[in-house]
């Protein structure tokens, strides 16, 4: 049994502020060990449940924060920039079934602890057929793509509501309840681990009964940035066309190519507004 693991670390338990999860500091090489913690716990539900392989896709800010000999489970370790499909880069369709460790909010969600979609500088608002999506759910079309499940999103409840239209019978596990987008109820470390370690085998344990994502094609994925220009911007990319003075919207019926055309318009973004 083959298990993907993306990782992002803003929904890790105690994470609450963007000095916790970007380096350098000592506030983050104590929370990166936290998510190093969470992602082990995934791994060793897993490995409970009869999973043999492992690969990680360290997705979170430059993506270099895990420490690859302390993976548990022997997995493979994917880090850094750039990868061309950024927090999925390295699922295919040998993999059994897809983990989504330590994942936040929408940017539209104000009351998900930092929450944003990819870029917080530029992107106000995703939808996917006209639902809200996090990153978990504009994922979800690459998971579909491959054929492969997702079973496994930890965070914040409102990263687990917004993901469950595109991943209806996802193991949902909530390590922590948002108050505002700096605060947060977290469960202790210990807790939130065992809550992880359980869910990653219950979700493998009944991996028969999930369904692909949920997400009817051809997919329309609509992106509300933050000023006119960067709409405007995005509309040189091909199969994109602007709906609004900030709204532009990306069509296919290939779920792969329409997260491609979407992580396109992030990096375009992400160069003009960093």
């Amino acid at each position: 049994m083959k298990v993907f693991l993306s990782t992002d670390m803003e929904g890790t338990a105690g994470v609450v502020d963007w000095s916790q999860c970007r380096g350098p500091g000592q506030e983050y090489e104590y929370y990166r060990g936290q998510l190093q913690a969470e992602v082990n716990a995934a791994i060793d539900g897993a490995l409970a449940a009869g999973a043999t392989e492992f690969l990680v896709n360290d997705s979170h800010s430059t993506m270099q924060n895990l420490r690859p000999d302390e993976l548990h489970g022997r997995a493979s370790y994917l880090s850094g920039r750039h990868k061309p499909l950024y927090m999925m880069e390295g699922l295919d369709d040998s993999f059994d079934a897809a983990f989504f460790v330590s994942y936040h909010g929408s940017a539209s969600s104000t009351s998900s602890v930092l929450h944003h979609t990819y870029n917080p500088r530029a992107i106000a608002e995703v939808r996917l057929n006209d639902a809200i999506a996090g990153e978990a759910g504009v994922n979800a079309l690459v998971a579909l793509a491959h054929g492969v499940p997702v079973v496994l999103i930890s965070g914040d409840r409102v990263t687990i509501e917004e993901a469950q239209p595109f991943c209806p019978d996802v193991e949902a596990v909530v390590v922590k309840e948002s108050v505002s987008h700096n605060a947060a109820l977290s469960l202790h470390p210990d807790m939130a681990r065992e809550l992880i370690r359980k869910g990653a085998q219950r979700a493998l344990a009944r991996l028969t009964d999930f369904q692909l994502p949920s997400v009817t094609l051809p997919a329309e994925l609509t992106v509300r940035f933050h000023n006119r220009a960067l709409a405007e911007l995005t509309c040189a990319l091909r199969g994109v066309e602007q709906r609004g003075e900030k709204v532009v919207a990306i069509r296919n019926d290939d779920p792969l190519q329409l997260f491609r055309t979407f992580i396109a318009a992030v990096i375009l973004s992400r160069g003009v507004s960093e």
